[in-house]
């Protein structure tokens, strides 16, 4: 049996899907019209010999009504014909009193235990002259039997009739389970099919643009390969997305480094000539080169930051956003003397905690801040406030919010001012990569936080950073 086991298990392997569920499919098929067919054939074979003993046995009612005193005798004798009237004997319990006339049926020793009342009345099969007989034995007075005879031929050729159509309809069901079970498997493997074609189309050419083809239908109403298509239509979306958000990323990356690298480069090789160059002139080409390296550095580590998608298990810990701002505040005035900063807690948000990883999260508050200061005018404030409110159905909620006066954001940036490398119109003549905003959501993301930008009434712009 193990033998066996194994045999089918390797055909399965060595075998497709598709041919494995049309197999599966026909089986399923072919077997239950095996058992109808058979369940038919021992219906109607029961049937027929039904209807026979019943005629046997309204045969016997009349015999018996008609020769209930009657002795030992042969009453009907024609058992050479079709159909009734049947032919009949009666038979006594002892032998010394059987007639003179011989039988005409066979009188074996259980026909006596029934005149004698020792065995309960029954049927038989016998053949007499060559033909088939359907025979009933059954009491008839005190120490008497009754023979009753009928031809079955009849009803044998109707049962071998009868199972010879339904072997023909068994056949023509198993051939019909074949087709259907081809049928079925191309079907409902026909969207597995074509996702296993656009698969390796995409593993071919690299190109996640193409899609699988969704049979119509209602929305809601898909059957489970539908939606699993549908699946692989999303995850292929999102792979375009990741693809060409990455492609961008490289050529921006590119393009931002292009001009510090060609800066680096003009430096090296006027540094490289420091003879023909005054003191003056060297000083100021090792002061630009040492701050483009700054810039290419603090570019670099943008990126490799950018790159991570999430922090650490290990670093996180309970974080107070309150000392984590004021910390902040104090180190960006520091950094931006000519800009005045404030810094408003609430009462209930002084304590609050969240977890996170305090290294990065004091990196956006720190770009939050730059990035304010970055386009407030000399002597206006960058206000920072965190405050805490309740909503329902998510619990308390911790909002800091970052706000300039400056030009603010005009409704055609707004959309892109968390994007790599983007940078507005009125950014481009000021210092940055244009990766402060896109680090700064990065990270709030990775804390379960969200980081939002918007126009600020009098003027100005509004980052607010929600923690839930």
């Amino acid at each position: 049996m193990s033998g066996v086991r194994r045999l089918g298990r390797r055909w399965r392997r060595q075998r497709p899907l598709r041919t494995r569920l049309a197999v599966a499919a026909s089986a399923a098929v072919a077997l239950v019209a095996v058992g109808v067919c058979t369940a038919a054939f021992f219906v109607i074979r029961y049937e027929m010999f039904h209807q026979l003993d019943l005629n046997l046995t309204q045969s016997a009612t009349r015999v018996i009504q008609e020769n209930r005193d009657g002795g030992p005798q042969v009453v009907a004798g024609e058992c050479r014909y079709l159909s009734a009237p049947a032919c009949a004997q009666i038979v006594p319990a002892l032998v010394a009193e059987d007639p003179a006339q011989p039988y005409l049926l066979p009188v074996s020793a259980p026909v006596r235990e029934v005149a004698t009342g020792e065995r309960a009345p029954y049927f038989s099969n016998i053949t007499l002259s060559g033909k088939p007989i359907r025979m009933l034995t059954t009491p008839l007075g005190h120490d008497k039997a009754l023979q009753v005879a009928l031809r079955s031929d009849s009803v044998e050729k109707g049962v071998r009739q009868a199972a010879g159509l339904l072997a023909v309809i068994g056949a023509a069901g198993v051939l019909l389970a074949a087709g259907l079970g081809y049928w079925v498997s191309r079907t409902g493997l026909a969207p597995v099919a074509r996702l296993t074609a656009t698969a390796e189309r995409i593993a071919s050419t690299r190109d996640p643009r193409h899609r699988i083809e969704l049979p119509p239908g209602p929305p809601g109403r898909e059957d489970e390969v539908t939606r699993l298509a549908a699946s692989f239509n999303t995850m292929l979306g999102e792979l375009e997305q990741s693809v060409t958000a990455q492609r961008r990323l490289v050529a921006d990356a590119s393009h931002e480094l292009r001009t510090p690298l060609t800066a680096l480069r003009t430096n090296a090789e006027l540094l490289a000539r420091a003879d023909r160059l005054t003191d003056a002139q060297r000083d100021r080409a090792a002061g630009a080169l040492a701050r483009q390296l700054r810039e290419v550095t603090g570019l670099v580590n943008d990126l490799i930051e950018l790159a991570r998608d999430e922090e650490p298990a290990p670093l996180l810990e309970e974080v107070r956003i309150a000392a984590l701002a004021d910390h902040a505040v104090t180190a960006a005035r520091t950094h931006w003397p000519a800009t005045p900063f404030t810094l408003d807690i609430a009462p209930d948000a002084a304590q609050a905690v969240r977890p996170g990883v305090p290294a990065r999260l004091t990196r956006l508050l720190t770009n939050l801040l730059d990035n304010a200061a970055k386009f407030s005018p000399e002597g206006l404030p960058v206000e920072v406030e965190l405050t805490t409110s309740r909503h329902a159905g998510s619990g308390e909620r911790l909002e800091l919010t970052v706000r300039d006066h400056g030009p603010g954001i005009t409704a055609q940036d707004l959309p892109y001012v968390f994007d790599r490398f983007y940078r507005a119109e009125t950014a481009r003549a000021l210092p940055g990569s244009g990766l402060g905003l896109a680090m700064a959501r990065q990270i709030a993301r990775a804390h379960g936080a969200e980081l939002t930008a918007e126009q600020a009434q009098g003027g100005g712009a509004v980052f607010r950073l929600t923690f839930e």
